[in-house]
């Protein structure tokens, strides 16, 4: 064969493959010379975002982050299908619905949203085969938020049933089905253990402080190497500490940054009751006092670290930087969601005696509890707050430029925790009992 008649040739087999990407076969499986070609290209995928023909599948539509993502897209005129399985005699439809409710979300018509009630541990979802090969015929891009989030090790089995195995049928459903791009919600906690400076990249540390970010860093490793095999976009999405609406303090659940202040809450409350109604036999045991105005006084001592701090950021702030990368990262990545401003624990401390009007609470180095051991009520509070205590003394730095460099186009900032949003979360948090007021009605589980 002739020089000029192979490179011609060559020419007309790249010609061809162009072709095949950018024209019917865009959203197909693409093998050339042996290799896997990605399923669709740039300029066909904006095409679809813009003229809202993708569908979407959305697991954890319930949860707190799924459900912003749910009604924020269907607010953007996209199509879904949300995989949400029944609970506490609610079918999966009504609790989608009172999520909507809750949100203040319209319910939108048949025609772009379909709830299908499923399950991620089984296979194919527990759906019948018609039903499961109509969904893979039509969806185009999945978002996965489902997550079993805590952290005990005596829940292993619970959360690896959804954090691994039910993973995996997600993603055997993008590598059967026709989609093209895949969104998986992680966590920046993947650093584990390790100190410094942690970077928007592919994790190799292998030493974590718990159940939740081991499962949730072998979760990046399914998604990385399932994608890549099969030619799908992939964009992890990393989120520190979410807590409420900045603006409003709405949340739904109320975990993290909730948890230590509502149990300080709970033993000013516990030793207030005992001093009012009993003599406070019980509350001077523990070193717990009342003033005249009412303050109660905790003897709590909470290590810190002097350069670390919590990284927390809004669920409005999430949900606008996680729109802003879906829209305009159409290679996919990772990327950071966190706020460059981590906050002191001193801080936090601050926020809470003043608004529970406490007093004692403070924030020390290690050494002192060398020099003073715990006194019966530290040793009881940090028996409470034990899975936390690696995040209220955190050293970890969550480097974002990758994602900065998006979201600073769009004057996404992520806002400063200052006394009044936090005010205005722990009074939403308080006056719904923090959750219990919610929980049946929604039938909440971990998605």
């Amino acid at each position: 064969m002739r020089r000029g008649t192979l490179t011609r040739g060559t020419r007309r087999a790249k010609k061809s493959l162009k072709d095949q990407i950018s024209g019917v076969w865009r959203c197909q499986r693409i093998w050339i010379w042996g290799r896997m070609i990605i399923r669709i290209s740039v300029s066909a995928l904006r095409e679809k975002r813009e003229q809202r023909s993708s569908r979407i599948l959305l697991t954890g539509a319930t949860g707190f982050l799924g459900s912003h993502i749910a009604a924020e897209m269907l607010r953007r005129g996209f199509s879904l299908w949300v995989l949400c399985r029944p609970k506490k005699q609610l079918t999966g439809q009504e609790r989608f619905r009172r999520i909507l409710d809750w949100l203040r979300e319209e319910i939108p018509a048949p025609s772009k949203v379909r709830v299908v009630e499923g399950h991620l541990e089984q296979p194919r979802f527990g759906l019948d085969e018609r039903q499961y090969s109509e969904m893979l015929s039509q969806v185009d891009e999945i978002v996965h938020c489902a997550s079993n989030t805590s952290f005990s090790e005596r829940k292993r089995a619970e959360v690896e049933a959804v954090n691994i195995a039910g993973l995996q049928r997600v993603l055997e459903a993008a590598a059967q089905s026709r989609c093209h791009f895949f969104h998986h919600l992680s966590t920046a906690y993947v650093a584990g253990k390790k100190e410094g400076v942690f970077r928007e990249e592919r994790v190799t540390n292998q030493d974590f402080h718990n159940l939740y970010e081991e499962t949730k860093c072998l979760g990046e490793r399914l998604v990385a190497e399932l994608c890549a095999r099969e030619g799908i976009r992939c964009t992890i999405y990393r989120p520190s500490i979410v807590y409420g609406d900045s603006r409003t303090g709405r949340a739904l659940t109320f975990r993290a940054l909730y948890y230590p202040v509502r149990t300080v809450l709970f033993f000013k409350n516990l030793y207030r009751a005992d001093i009012l109604e009993n003599g406070g036999g019980k509350a001077k045991e523990m070193g717990v006092r009342m003033d005249r105005d009412g303050w109660v006084h905790l003897p709590i001592r909470l290590e810190k670290k002097e350069n670390g701090g919590i990284n927390l950021v809004p669920v409005d702030f999430f949900l606008q930087a996680f729109m802003a990368l879906w829209g305009d990262a159409l290679e996919g990545g990772i990327f950071h969601l966190v706020n460059p401003r981590p906050k002191k624990i001193d801080e936090l401390v601050d926020f809470t005696s003043r608004l529970f009007r406490i007093t004692g609470i403070r924030a020390v180095p290690p050494g002192d509890f060398l020099e003073t051991p715990r006194n019966p009520l530290e040793v009881l509070f940090h028996a409470y707050l034990d899975a936390y205590h690696p995040y209220m003394r955190d050293g970890r730095v969550f480097d974002s430029r990758e994602a900065d460099s998006i979201l600073r186009r769009r004057n996404i900032l992520c806002p400063d925790l200052d006394y009044e949003i936090f005010s205005r979360c722990m009074n939403y948090a308080v006056a719904s009992g923090w959750g219990q007021k919610r929980k049946a009605e929604f039938g909440r589980g971990n998605e």
